[in-house]
């Protein structure tokens, strides 16, 4: 009974938290800071910045001192090893199998000892343990010192690539949450007209009862009503489908709960095509131009780091080796110091290739980045029309609603007064549907240009 209860206040706990995590109602800027902590591309983004951390710590170990340990075990399933200098089978001195050139006292007494030890029969190699702690240093290297720099670099590539995400994920969620709301203005319409089309409708089919319409005028409205009707349920689904591409760009999951908090009309207000259309840009600013800065200063560290493969590396090291069990016969020291020195002498003309490869790899990087300095001017030239255009198709169909909602009341009049014919009407109701789409679309449009400049300009 205890572990059921249990069991079912952390169950209870699980969904609390759960659906504490769902983001509800939000305004656009809530929207855009919620995606910038569950947005699963930022968070990767974000993991490679913490990834690139670790190699600049692994490239910096190993320039520092490194400490290995061994254990080593070995057997000579006791094998008998025998001396001997041509003595036959009963041995002999050494001085009986060879002339003894002119030793000293010294050298005479330790060849007799040499002698006698070998005298005394065979030596059995028994088991051999050690272990073996070896301390190892870099003391130089031009190529590790290059390489250190690289993966600095590197890192702060990846945190410009964090930027970069970021600010795309700003555009796609700001481009989503104002097509949302766009096409949800265009349902509200469209659901508008069918309400006061079911009126006309019905005012219509008394008319016709009384025998002052024509059928053909009932006909008329209830196939502009099925049509509209048609239209209701396209734009309804084109609203389920931007809020489906914004909980993919929110990180939640695709049965969660989102509403919009913000409405057109209120981001409308902040439209402001002077701050818009100022023409000064610093391409330095731009997060792409910036990334490219990287890219050609990597491609010289590379090259440095190929240069400096024809310097020496020069390395020590020092060794202690603890023998736990040993032979009869074991010279080996249990202390143990040194340097290396490596000097490159030939390789084939191998390092004098991979130079020229960086050099011709840093200059394909510096024309990449005019490349990309270039690119951008132009770009900012092409959106600065494009917001342009935008602003002014968008004053233009701001005026078409106008006229066209003034002609539809103009002609429903005259249709109720029986002076025009329910043609006229439905045509003059198509009219005004219509600005009123090409008014919402060029509202988005405007939107999305802004946001465009927005990012270019570094200031999404």
């Amino acid at each position: 009974m205890i572990s059921l209860l249990l069991i079912s206040i952390l169950a209870t706990a699980g969904t609390g938290v759960f659906a504490q995590d769902q983001p509800g109602s939000l305004t656009l800027e809530q929207a855009i800071e919620y995606a910038l902590q569950h947005n699963k591309t930022v968070l990767n983004a974000r993991g490679q910045v913490a990834s690139s951390i670790e190699q600049v710590k692994a490239a910096r170990a190993q320039g520092l001192p490194q400490i290995d340990g061994s254990l080593d075990f070995m057997t000579y399933f006791n094998y008998e090893m025998n001396f001997s200098f041509g003595g036959g089978s009963t041995g002999g001195s050494l001085g009986d199998v060879m002339p003894m050139p002119p030793f000293d006292v010294g050298d005479t007494l330790l060849m007799h000892m040499i002698s006698e030890s070998m005298s005394g029969g065979p030596i059995v190699m028994n088991n051999q343990m050690s272990g073996k702690v070896q301390f190892s240093q870099l003391i130089w290297s031009g190529q590790y010192w290059s390489g250190v720099a690289i993966a600095k670099i590197a890192k702060d590539l990846s945190s410009q690539n964090v930027v970069k995400t970021e600010q795309d994920v700003k555009e796609g969620v700001k481009n989503t949450y104002y097509m949302i709301l766009v096409t949800q203005k265009n349902l509200d319409i469209i659901q508008e007209n069918i309400k006061n089309l079911n009126e006309t409708l019905k005012h219509t089919e008394n008319m016709f009862r009384t025998g002052i319409a024509e059928p053909t005028d009932v006909d008329q409205i209830r196939i502009t009503l099925s049509q509209l009707v048609n239209s209701q349920k396209s734009v309804e689904r084109a609203v389920q489908m931007g809020y489906n591409m914004l909980k993919f760009q929110l990180g939640v999951a695709p049965d969660a709960n989102i509403s919009l908090a913000d409405n057109i009309d209120g981001i409308m207000t902040l439209v402001d095509p002077a701050k818009t259309l100022d023409p000064t840009f610093d391409v330095t600013n731009n997060i792409d131009y910036s990334m490219m800065e990287s890219q050609v200063k990597i491609s010289e560290k590379q090259l440095g780091m190929q240069n400096w493969s024809y310097s020496p590396t020069v390395a020590g090291f020092y060794s202690y080796t603890k023998k736990i069990i040993t032979t009869g016969f074991d010279m080996t020291p249990n202390h143990l110091a040194g340097f290396s020195v490596t000097v490159p002498i030939f390789s084939s003309g191998l390092r004098r290739a991979q130079v020229n490869q960086a050099k011709v790899n840093l200059d394909m990087a510096r024309r990449n980045q005019e490349m990309v300095k270039e690119q951008l001017e132009t770009q900012k030239n092409q959106l600065l029309f494009n917001y342009q255009s935008a602003y002014e198709n968008y004053n233009t169909q701001k005026e078409n609603v106008d006229i066209a909602r003034r002609v539809y009341q103009n002609i429903q009049n005259k249709y109720n007064q029986g002076m025009v014919s329910s043609l006229d009407l439905t045509q003059a109701n198509m009219n005004l549907l219509g600005a009123e789409s090409n008014y919402f679309s060029a509202i988005l449009t405007l939107l999305q240009a802004q946001t465009s400049l927005d990012k270019l300009f570094n200031k999404i």
